[in-house]
């Protein structure tokens, strides 16, 4: 046990628990720390000359609350050194321990990058979910998003980023990716996702949304395809996508019937876009190119997927 200084023990002593630490308490609770400390722990570098490194728990906390309250790396250092319930969560005590700096929180998160572990903590997650009894059944839902990026030209090439595309919805356009999820209906746990420019149809990622045993798909309109639906069907996979409009015609009122049953099924979807945008933040993409972005979104949605199942995990 660490020495608390007098600052922490007058916080200790406060009348109510905020929000923000009862948050990170329930986190702290549900997260699978040593399942996911085993993933990093080849890569972490392990000093025996010169300053000692921090400790690897201590950053993987650290690199988890950057994603949670939306933090840049200048930002995590600074609400470590402003808010205790951060600090307590990351295991350190002011005045006893070292805060990592900016560069110390940028290199763990490039070691994330670096060695691909993002899409392996959103699968060990998964993992963790399957064997508590969650994310079981044999359907999927699937959706997508669109997450904007900067369109400022005001940089030395003069130009947006080139791995970012145009889209139009609503008769309005957007600039930046998007983001593909499958998720399982019962449990509306997302199992897959995929991380593309913004332009690349709701279509095109089906296949890489689905499992192997799944023996029904739910989506929207913008997955609506008549070769899709006869191939499920010869695969004996119940389709449950919404009917689209065909040009010059209107839909019958038996289907826009059914579409309101798909609906109810696949609208549940939603709410991981809503943790993931309204919940964490997440609606602009932060850095350039796809790569360290699809890392940032594979650690995001592993993280909706525990905050969403937190209250089964606690108990």
């Amino acid at each position: 046990m660490k020495q608390l200084s007098f600052a922490s023990l007058t916080y200790q002593n406060k009348k109510i628990i905020t929000k923000r630490e009862k948050f990170l308490n329930e986190m702290d609770a549900t997260v699978p720390w040593k399942r996911l400390l085993e993933l990093i722990k080849p890569h972490y570098p392990n000093k025996v000359k010169g300053r000692k490194a921090m400790p690897m728990e201590t950053m993987l906390r650290i690199y988890f609350l950057q994603h949670w309250y939306n933090l840049s790396d200048p930002g995590a250092e600074e609400a470590l050194y402003d808010i205790e319930s951060m600090r307590r969560f990351s295991q350190l005590e002011l005045g006893n321990d070292a805060i990592p700096d900016e560069t110390t929180i940028l290199n763990f998160r490039r070691l994330i990058e670096t060695h691909e572990l993002a899409p392996l903590i959103f699968e060990e997650i998964n993992a963790y979910l399957i064997e508590q009894d969650i994310c079981v059944s044999q359907g999927s839902m699937v959706d997508a998003t669109i997450i904007q990026a900067p369109t400022s030209t005001k940089n030395e090439k003069k130009q947006r980023d080139p791995e970012m595309k145009s889209t139009r919805k609503n008769n309005n356009f957007h600039f930046g990716m998007k983001v593909h999820i499958g998720t399982d209906v019962n449990s509306n746990t997302i199992h897959s996702a995929t991380v593309t420019a913004a332009n690349v149809c709701d279509i095109d990622e089906l296949p890489n949304l689905l499992r192997a045993d799944d023996k029904a798909v739910f989506g929207d309109a913008g997955y609506t395809s008549d070769t899709y639906c006869r191939g499920a069907r010869h695969l004996g996979i119940s389709w449950k996508v919404n009917d689209k409009r065909k040009p010059n015609k209107q839909m019958s009122s038996t289907q826009k019937k059914n579409n309101r049953k798909k609906s109810q099924v696949r609208a549940r979807i939603e709410h991981c876009f809503r943790v993931m945008k309204c919940q964490f933040g997440y609606k602009k993409a932060r850095y350039k190119g796809l790569d360290k972005n699809r890392s940032q979104v594979m650690t995001i949605l592993g993280l909706v997927n525990l905050y969403m199942h937190r209250a089964k995990l606690m108990a």
